[in-house]
């Protein structure tokens, strides 16, 4: 090997190693350190062509356009010094002074950019300015992404969705944020989540256990609906009695099994009622409580003519649902309405006069 590669290699090293080191200054310096310099490159150089009597550069409105156009190397080239004074200005103070900060900036913006982006994905970003989102509990792959899925097939439901979960990095960035949490029952996990803004919290964890643990520990610091599966009734049991606003689910695994067994097809409308990602789906709404008094057979009718859906029951409570009433039940306001439809019904969409 030649003396001139050996030593050309050795430069090329020292080279990186000096950008390395220039870069990792540059996107350490703070944004306002960043701004001070600028102004005084800005200052210093508009008082030396000042000095220099390059009048014509001197009018502000002329020259920071030229100070931009030649500190970023553009140089169109209509205006330039005129003195050698001036000359002796651009080429050592504002040509090198400004590639120097223009380089800087893009590097700080870079990193910025990074490592808000790999502050997202690790899931170590708060997010106090969310309200009305839904947040989810714990992760367990195909579940909770099928979960997800459907939560965002529901064109009417478009809130945010954060996940707070014990893995490495956000499952799924396109469709939901990101609360990295050693322990689903951590208060600083649902903190970070804005727990008491959200609309909606869904508990779903690996096992019972750690679903009633994470279930009961936002129950303490949360008073909207919470939603928390199970694939036993007695841990159902206890987070009902220990969480008053907690609405637990249980897998009906069983009971399905034994339903499409005794009648062929079950299953599949199981599915179908409780999934809207493809035909009629259930919904609920809430009869609004300035309503007079209506009867079940006037709101079914309702219903089925101006919205091609169907009244299957109402409620007092979640817990007590009255399906297929008769047709003179009485519905008061603030009851629920449970129906099967293409998509979901508000309660302004609804004709109530016409009851």
């Amino acid at each position: 090997m030649s003396f001139q590669l050996i030593l050309r290699k050795i430069l090329s090293r020292r080279f990186n190693r000096w950008l390395n080191t220039a870069y990792a200054y540059a996107t350490q310096l703070r944004w306002d350190t960043i701004g001070i310099l600028s102004a005084g490159h800005f200052a210093i150089s508009y008082t030396l062509l000042y000095w220099a009597d390059e009048s014509r550069l001197l009018p502000f409105n002329t020259y920071w356009y030229f100070y931009i156009t030649t500190a970023t190397t553009v140089g169109y080239g209509d205006l330039t010094p005129q003195s050698a004074a001036g000359r002796y200005v651009v080429t050592l103070l504002i040509m090198p002074g400004g590639i120097i900060l223009f380089t800087t900036i893009i590097a700080k913006l870079v990193q910025d950019v990074t490592d808000a982006w790999k502050k997202r994905m690790k899931g170590l970003k708060d997010y106090p300015d969310l309200s009305g989102h839904i947040i989810v509990i714990g992760w367990c792959e195909q579940r909770t992404s099928h979960m997800i899925e459907l939560i965002r097939a529901d064109a009417s439901e478009r809130r945010d969705i954060i996940l707070v979960a014990n893995v490495e990095e956000n499952p799924h960035p396109q469709t939901m944020h990101f609360v990295r949490a050693a322990n689903l029952s951590s208060p600083e996990a649902m903190q970070r989540a804005s727990i008491s803004q959200a609309s909606l919290v869904i508990v779903l964890a690996q096992d019972d256990n750690e679903t009633l643990t994470a279930a009961l520990a936002a129950g303490a610091v949360y008073q909207g609906h919470l939603v928390a599966y199970f694939e036993q009734a007695g841990y159902a049991d206890l987070l009902n009695k220990h969480c008053l606003n907690a609405e637990p689910v249980i897998s009906l695994s069983i009971e399905s099994t034994v339903r499409t067994a005794q009648d062929l097809g079950s299953s599949h409308l199981i599915t179908q009622l409780l999934s809207n990602l493809e035909g009629q789906t259930q919904y609920r709404l809430t009869v609004p409580t300035r309503q007079h008094k209506m009867f079940y057979g006037q709101l079914f009718t309702l219903f089925k003519t101006e919205h091609d859906a169907t009244l299957l029951g109402i409620s007092h409570d979640k817990d007590k649902i009255q399906l297929n009433p008769p047709s003179d039940a009485a519905v008061l306001p603030g009851m629920s309405l449970y129906f099967m439809a293409a998509k979901r019904l508000r309660p302004e969409q609804i004709n109530w006069p016409e009851v």
